[in-house]
């Protein structure tokens, strides 16, 4: 039998990853207590659940009214952190973010990315300081805003060198437009050579990561999250429910019905081994957290937020009861017997899907650059 502590209150101290809890009542007739973390070395409080924008709009089939309403119940449940990027829908999630904050703009750590491809023109991807500077542009008018939180670096671009993409962030910083900035989905080797030429060229430096990270993908355990912790990084890990693959939807002699499943088909595809390793696992898993007496959410999310090196976990509901299933996790505090149990299913390190890494170096990717 597991032991789980559930609504764990912890005193605030004047360390980094000191914790508070704050009981919220939720507007579902429940209660929570929201847990609160330093976002790396900025000393900004933010809630260890983050609310993901991706799926407003086009995406998630999120229309304005529910993402309004979504908005709305996390931040009375305590959430207090936003994460939107300029390519969700092509700018849509931005505006409909824009909306739903709209009066209440200083509540809330306001974050957004770029560099992904925006439309067919080809300068507007990338992290030049060309781009970033028409790019967070644009976002701060979607956005309804004249300043964002966090402006992180939506992927490595390796077109562009650091200086030339520090310069412009440090610029954008300085004019008051942004607060801070970061990277996502950066290899670690990346994460530490941007922190070596800010020192270099006595730029402003990333001061959080954004990496993929589930009980299903634990790549990053072996080298992003060492290099986070070493640098003084705040970690907001995303897809902690593994594309849906850790709700409680996909099981096995079920057919598979997520969102997810409907445009990335591959993913859920049972005739590859990959997928079915993660569908072992998954029933295993599951087993853990009956016994346990949780749901696949909290334990999903529960062993994201129990990692040292996590600040916070992105969650990214469509609709309020996906949001509720999310919220039910905050004040979940696996025991040391449990994520034991995990370990032995997943190994620690261990990516279930390596082909879905999102920071593999291109040279591994393209034949091309690994020959002469």
């Amino acid at each position: 039998m597991f032991r789980i502590v559930i609504g764990t209150r912890f005193r605030l101290y004047p360390f980094p990853r000191a914790r508070t809890g704050t009981t919220i009542h939720l507007p579902f007739g429940d209660h929570t207590v929201m847990h609160y973390r330093t976002l790396g070395r900025t000393g900004v409080r933010v809630s260890s659940l983050t609310l993901g924008a991706m799926n407003f709009g086009a995406i998630g089939r999120t229309p304005q009214d529910e993402a309004t309403a979504i908005v709305d119940a996390a931040l009375e449940a305590g959430i207090n952190v936003i994460d939107t990027a300029d390519m969700y829908g092509d700018g849509e999630s931005e505006e409909m973010v824009g909306k739903a904050i709209a009066g209440r703009r200083d509540d809330i750590v306001l974050a957004t990315k770029a560099g992904m491809p925006i439309g067919e023109e080809r300068n507007h991807q990338g992290s030049s300081r060309r781009w970033l500077v028409t790019a967070l542009e644009n976002s701060l008018r979607r956005l309804g805003v004249d300043h964002v939180d966090l402006y992180q670096i939506h992927r490595w671009d390796p077109a562009t060198s650091d200086e030339e993409t520090l310069s412009a962030l440090t610029d954008l910083r300085r004019a008051g437009k942004i607060r801070y900035f970061g990277s996502s989905t950066f290899p670690a080797y990346r994460v530490v050579q941007a922190q070596w030429a800010a020192r270099e060229h006595h730029l402003g430096r990333y001061v959080t990561e954004q990496p993929s990270y589930s009980i299903l993908q634990r790549g990053i355990e072996a080298d992003v999250l060492p290099v986070a912790e070493q640098y003084g990084l705040g970690v907001l890990a995303w897809s902690p429910l593994a594309s849906g693959w850790l709700t409680g939807a996909v099981r096995a002699g079920r057919d598979v019905t997520t969102h997810r499943s409907t445009f990335l088909p591959r993913r859920f595809d049972l005739s590859l081994p990959h997928n079915r390793a993660r569908l072992d696992a998954v029933e295993r898993l599951a087993r853990v957290a009956d016994e346990a007496g949780l749901t696949m959410i909290q334990l999903a999310l529960g062993f994201v937020t129990a990692h040292p090196g996590v600040t916070s976990a992105i969650i990214g509901p469509r609709t309020l009861d996906h949001l509720r299933s999310h919220l039910a996790a905050a004040d979940t505090v696996l025991s040391a017997d449990l994520l034991d149990a995990i370990d032995a299913i997943v190994a620690p390190g261990t990516d279930l899907a390596a082909e879905e890494k999102f920071d593999t170096p291109p040279a591994l990717l393209d034949p091309a650059l690994r020959r002469r």
